[in-house]
């Protein structure tokens, strides 16, 4: 009986009018007092609320939903469950997975006594005997060399009392001499397996929503159908609003916890600057949490940002836009919970809020968001959804083999690309551009960074540091700067590693005007600003400088 009605939930979860919001709301009510007898049918039910959550038929659907997701970590069949439900991300439960760095440290610092090292992960133990010696006292690691102690034997005698050895493990690590880039180099070389045991607030998508977001009750069906991608990037989102840090470190927070309790990473949250968070409000319960990076981990020429997709603040996709000119590098996923409802319509506002945000009017995927090495892409079928939408691959090969598919599709309907067919279309970024007479292309990104490399080769060999000095007092003296006094870190950063390109791969930046070299010093400094819009507009403002980096391929 039970199971009738969970499947009963299910099947009209995303049917909205004429009378399913009392069904919906009756069999909540008698799901909340059911016991569910196996794991599984503990996580459908977790699901179904979830996407009510995110898509509620009223206030009356809302506020059960919140009762249940509020108590659900109590519930007796997931206590039961518990074990068999790790890693479903569910409040109550333990998440398992070999977080990168930064995460790593985040979690540490926020719930030290919750993260635990995974010491069942093969060959883990003999890395972190190897590792210790590097990250003590000289004494200490003179004594683990003489004794010769297993890994985890070790931390257990080194670590206070009470204290976790992950945690231990993370403390240990960000004392090291050295920067973060030195830091997470040593942390992901060991591959260290964590468990992320459940407690009041640690991370779970049970409570993982944004309570300011805009909201707004699911009254008619839901948008199913194919968008009109250039319609949609014609329409603007409804308001945009700069939040403070205080909000800001709270969804980075929320944008953290969406990938631990999915076991997933994103660099754009996992360095997210809370000085650089916008909400992008879209209408109709739909948002964008917009997340700049810190300076020292920007892109060196695009401005990068990373996205989390709310509806009514419920997380429900997330991606990063990599942007120059007019050119937009993108990644976009929707969580599994919510795939097969909006997603096209989602998709198509995401384009339109970079655009309109960022200026871009050209849009690519590469090829793992395509399926190179990302099996979740080739059994979606992504390349054919961004097809269906207007995207074309970018490399002639792509494109016939796009044509011989798209022949057997005609003359079978029920065929389907297998997933050899998928990798080999995903060799190619797929492409869309707004003006349909403009060929879409990709800027070469890496063309300059090879002429700077080049050039020190050339000149410097292996003695670079004294080449990089000399490069940046030319870069001074070209664009008109005495000093770099005034300039924050961001900024000094930014200088530094620009200096080289406006040294080594400017074609004639010598001969720009002193106005047009003055800009240029202008941009430079906006890129280690405490967001990069104002990089992206003096970039626009500047078409020089992109055809000096990239020659007849800018765009």
């Amino acid at each position: 009986m039970t199971i009738r009605m969970l499947a009963r939930l299910e099947r009209c979860k995303d049917q909205y009018g004429s009378g399913h919001a009392a069904e919906k709301l009756a069999l909540l009510r008698q799901l909340a007092r059911a016991e569910l007898r196996s794991a599984a049918a503990v996580r459908r039910l977790h699901e179904v609320l979830c996407f009510l959550r995110a898509y509620p038929d009223d206030a009356r659907v809302l506020a059960q939903v919140e009762r249940m997701l509020a108590g659900y970590a109590a519930r007796a069949d997931l206590q039961r469950h518990r074990a068999a439900l790790t890693d479903s991300g569910i409040a109550g439960t333990a998440i398992r997975y070999c977080f990168f760095w930064p995460t790593l440290s985040w979690l540490a610092q926020r719930w030290p006594q919750s993260i635990c090292m995974d010491r069942s992960e093969s060959g883990l133990e003999k890395k972190i005997a190897a590792a210790l010696p590097l990250l003590l006292s000289w004494a200490e690691a003179a004594a683990l060399r003489q004794i010769d102690l297993p890994g985890f034997a070790a931390l257990d005698r080194l670590r206070a009392r009470g204290e976790s050895d992950a945690a231990f493990f993370a403390q240990r690590i960000a004392a090291m001499p050295g920067d973060g880039f030195t830091r997470e180099a040593f942390h992901d070389a060991i591959e260290p397996a964590y468990e992320l045991e459940p407690g009041a607030d640690t991370p779970a998508r049970t409570s993982a929503r944004f309570a300011a977001a805009p909201l707004a009750y699911q009254r008619g069906p839901l948008r199913r159908a194919r968008p009109d991608l250039r319609a949609e990037l014609g329409r603007r989102y409804r308001a945009l609003r700069t939040l403070s840090a205080r909000i800001g470190e709270q969804l980075i927070a929320l944008a953290r916890g969406a990938m631990v309790t999915r076991s997933r990473d994103l660099d754009a949250f996992a360095y997210g600057n809370a000085r650089d968070v916008r909400l992008v409000d879209d209408g109709g319960g739909l948002a964008f949490v917009l997340i700049g990076v810190i300076p020292e981990r920007r892109q060196l020429i695009p401005a990068s940002c990373g996205y989390l997709v709310l509806h009514n603040g419920v997380p429900i996709g997330y991606g990063e836009a990599f942007v120059i000119g007019r050119a937009a590098t993108m990644t976009f996923n929707i969580f599994e919970t919510f795939r097969g409802g909006e997603a096209a319509y989602t998709f198509a506002r995401t384009l339109a809020m970079v655009r309109h945000v960022f200026g871009a009017e050209s849009f690519s995927f590469d090829q793992y968001q395509l399926g190179r090495g990302n099996d979740e892409a080739i059994a979606s079928g992504a390349w054919w959804f961004y097809y269906k939408l207007g995207f074309r691959p970018l490399t002639a090969g792509a494109r016939r083999l796009m044509r011989k598919e798209l022949a057997r599709m005609r003359a079978s309907p029920s065929h389907r690309s297998s997933a050899a067919t998928l990798r080999a279309l995903a060799e190619s970024h797929l492409l869309f551009d707004l003006d349909r007479g403009r060929i879409p292309s990709l800027p070469p990104l890496a063309e300059p960074g090879w002429r700077v490399a080049d050039a020190l080769a050339k000149r410097a060999g292996v003695e670079r540091e004294r080449a990089l000095q000399a490069c940046s007092r030319e870069t001074m003296r070209l664009t008109g700067l005495r000093s770099l006094r005034g300039f924050s870190a961001g900024e000094r950063l930014a200088w530094s590693r620009w200096s080289p390109l406006v040294a080594f791969a400017l074609r004639g930046v010598s001969r720009w005007s002193p106005a047009e070299r003055r800009a240029l010093a202008r941009l430079i400094r906006a890129k280690g600003g405490s967001d990069e819009s104002g990089y992206l507009v003096r970039y626009a403002a500047h078409p020089k400088l992109a055809r000096a980096l990239f020659g007849s391929s800018a765009v």
